[in-house]
């Protein structure tokens, strides 16, 4: 993060803007709106800024520029067309720890204007390090789309009773709820709809009631976080992110989707890797169980589908037992994901009837799998947490029927930018994983599917892929 992203008070602050151009008239613009007392300092004022002219908060002054212009001033903005004065301004005011703008050129800048989305009282910024100035405005567009004008009606209407709900609910739990209520509710509908005093009635009428809720009102949600990618996550798991208090993830979540939970939320590791665990399944059940009793809403943040190897099941048994609320919100598990991104689909009629997944990692730590089930031609076997086991459950499967040749695919990272595949066949994988310096995260898929790979794979696709094809040709065969 190049800038950190601050809300700077200006009301009635003097600011320079040095420069009296069309560039100069919209950085003013933008100063008066936000009540700051502007000083323009320029040889020639333009026409623009001669229009406005009549702002008492507004002084023009035709000069010459120097370095007393800078004496009390909050901010100064450099926007002519000349580089060595937009320089010299620019080295005057950080001598002195002026913040400084420079337009169009970030190198000489200590704050930059960020494209701006207000509604009321709430306003959202959007900055590229100045980098790509057109970009964020791209972006502002796109949200002012989305987020209708009456949010900031809302946010009026929130403003104006703050004080009272605080008055009312000494808990910060209870006002938490008592806001969301509000502002996923009739209240809001209300607002939306344009019926303002309707929506300060209903506010009104349920600061009456006895809307009190149990301190101990904790819950937990099981979410999958999907393979790695943060595009894959659904709606409903990034809502129920942004919610909780307290957040419990495992080492596959990645560190970009941990990053969509609050900011303010207590997050507690609990990753796991073969051999090790950082946390033993016994304690992440208390753990669970000690927040949500506690009245908070805790996010169980897993990698993959909680109910595909994630151990969520376990975890909701135990919620049960001690009658403790939950939501579980499935997620893409990495062998859709994974399939997907390498372009190799797990059924297709010429190659795989059924598709299998299997935990190559039991839970007395053995491989010791149904191996003449999985030894079917016709299907896809999928074996997670099997890299440690890659060479036992190769020889395992040829001993139990598949020819050597058949064709496997182990995928690190499946998803994400670094993302690698390595492809062979039961008779050559350990050694080809080996030599690439595969290590977990990693998918196992076995399969005739595969050999689609290289018509399937995406030509557009920008994660960087590291791929190894062993001694498999990869020609596309009928079965």
């Amino acid at each position: 993060m190049d800038y950190f992203p601050l809300f700077m008070d200006i009301k009635e602050k003097q600011c320079l803007v040095v420069g009296g151009g069309e560039i100069a008239y919209r950085k003013v613009s933008a100063l008066l709106n936000a009540g700051a007392q502007v000083i323009v300092v320029a040889k020639k004022i333009g026409e623009q800024l001669i229009s406005i002219s009549d702002n008492l908060s507004l002084t023009l002054l035709t000069e010459q520029y120097s370095s007393s212009h800078l004496k009390d001033k909050s901010l100064v903005i450099a926007a002519t067309d000349n580089k060595a004065l937009n320089k010299m301004v620019s080295n005057e005011a950080k001598k002195i720890n002026l913040p400084v703008n420079v337009v169009d050129n970030p190198d000489l800048c200590s704050f930059i204007f960020p494209a701006i989305i207000e509604r009321g009282p709430i306003s959202i910024a959007v900055c590229s390090n100045g980098n790509a100035p057109v970009l964020g405005r791209l972006l502002r567009a796109k949200i002012e789309s989305i987020i209708p004008f009456q949010y900031g009606k809302l946010a009026e209407l929130a403003q104006k009773y703050r004080a009272k709900v605080k008055s009312i609910f000494s808990n910060t739990n209870q006002r938490r709820d008592f806001w969301e209520s509000v502002f996923e509710g009739p209240i809001a509908q209300a607002v939306f709809a344009g019926n303002h005093e309707q929506a300060e009635s209903l506010l009104q009428n349920k600061l009456s009631e006895d809307f009190f809720p149990q301190e101990n009102r904790g819950e937990v949600y099981l979410v999958g976080a999907g393979p790695g990618d943060p595009e894959l996550l659904t709606f409903k798991a990034l809502r129920l992110m942004q919610q909780a208090d307290v957040v419990i993830y495992d080492r596959l979540v990645t560190p970009e989707i941990l990053d969509l939970t609050r900011r303010d939320a207590h997050k507690i590791y609990v990753g796991k890797k073969s051999k090790f665990h950082c946390v033993p399944q016994e304690d992440i059940n208390s753990l669970l169980l000690d927040y949500a009793k506690k009245g908070h809403r805790v996010l169980r943040l897993k990698g993959g589908d909680p109910f595909i190897f994630g151990r969520g099941g376990e975890e909701a048994e135990e919620l049960v037992k001690h009658q403790i609320p939950f939501h579980v919100v499935p997620g893409i598990t990495s062998a859709a994901g994974a399939s997907n991104y390498c372009g190799i689909p797990l059924t297709h009629r010429d190659y795989a009837h059924s598709v299998t997944f299997v935990t190559g990692h039991l839970k007395n730590d053995s491989c010791d799998l149904n191996w003449k089930a999985l030894a079917h031609k016709h299907q896809t076997l999928v074996i997670y947490m099997g890299l440690s086991a890659l060479e036992t459950i190769s020889q395992n499967l040829v001993a139990h029927g598949l020819p050597s040749s058949t064709p496997v695919a182990v995928i690190q990272n499946a998803t994400r930018p670094e993302q690698k595949l390595v492809i062979g066949n039961l008779s050559n994988i350990a050694t080809e994983v080996a030599n690439a310096g595969i290590e977990s995260p990693a998918l196992i898929v076995v399969g005739e599917v595969i050999r689609l790979h290289d018509t399937l794979k995406h030509t557009n696709q920008t994660e960087t892929m590291a791929v190894a094809h062993g001694n498999l040709a990869l020609e596309r065969k009928r079965a």
